[in-house]
């Protein structure tokens, strides 16, 4: 057995015991390397999710900083995944795409910020949690599409059922993060709140009892209000000035995969 067959056999079918794998080799190697999207939401319910929000992943969504692309692409071929070659070589130091040939699934990994609908910077935050992003950031990411679909919306639905909204980091929501960036930047407040509030119509759509869609009400509440009590920057409110009579959002090329 080659070095790159046994790699590929290490591989675990379980998507969130791959993504732990991975990150702990990402930290034995000094890569900076952290979860996003639904398998991240998944690995940090801690009493698992629940029913209504479980559904099949398609791939692992990955951010490295800026800069880090070639430890990237090292510890992924080093671990059995297969380069999409053509893609990483023409876009891979934004964006890198791996191939799992023996679950058939994808590794989707972008490098430096967060960019789709709109950009959600990470700094120095990218790194605070050992295996995924902040809840905050996982938030935003999920919110930040112009138009939602019922993965998004049940990603969201999870993480809002399972984390208090709070002024911190850690297992909470941290509201005062999220106001911050919806405060200087109007498009990503304009999509974000408008997404928010659109949550309450899905509910009925979920199989959750009285108390539970009572919580995810209440902590979209809480993160609207904080939302709207942080000062706004001079340039957002310029821009509230145009609203939407400019077009506020970004249309990410769309390529297979994505968180």
């Amino acid at each position: 057995m080659t070095s790159r067959e046994k790699s590929t056999d290490d591989i675990r079918a379980d998507m969130v015991e791959e993504a732990v794998r991975v990150a702990e080799e990402a930290e034995r190697r000094d890569v900076d390397l952290r979860l996003l999207g639904g398998v991240a939401i998944k690995a940090r319910s801690k009493d698992g999710l629940q029913p209504a929000f479980e559904r099949e992943y398609a791939d692992l969504d990955w951010i490295t900083p800026k800069g880090k692309s070639s430890q990237a692409q090292r510890l992924f071929e080093s671990l059995g995944y297969v380069p999409q070659t053509r893609f990483n070589t023409m876009y891979g130091r934004e964006r890198l795409l791996y191939f799992d040939e023996k679950h058939d699934r994808q590794v989707d990994v972008l490098v430096g910020n967060f960019r789709m609908s709109h950009e959600i910077p990470f700094g120095d935050r990218m790194a605070m949690e050992p295996l995924t992003v902040p809840l905050a950031e996982l938030l935003l990411t999920k919110l930040q599409v112009v138009e939602l679909n019922e993965k998004d919306v049940g990603d969201a639905f999870a993480l809002l059922h399972d984390h208090p909204v709070d002024e911190h980091d850690g297992d909470a929501i941290n509201a005062a993060r999220i106001a911050k960036l919806c405060a200087s930047d109007w498009g990503l407040w304009r999509t974000f709140t408008a997404n928010l509030e659109a949550l309450s119509g899905y509910l009925e759509r979920f199989d959750l009892t009285d108390e539970s869609k009572e919580t995810i009400t209440e902590r979209i509440k809480a993160l609207l209000g904080r939302i709207e009590e942080e000062p706004k920057t001079f340039g957002w409110k310029m821009r509230a000035r145009i609203g939407d009579r400019k077009r506020w959002y970004e249309l990410p090329e769309e390529v297979d995969g994505g968180p």
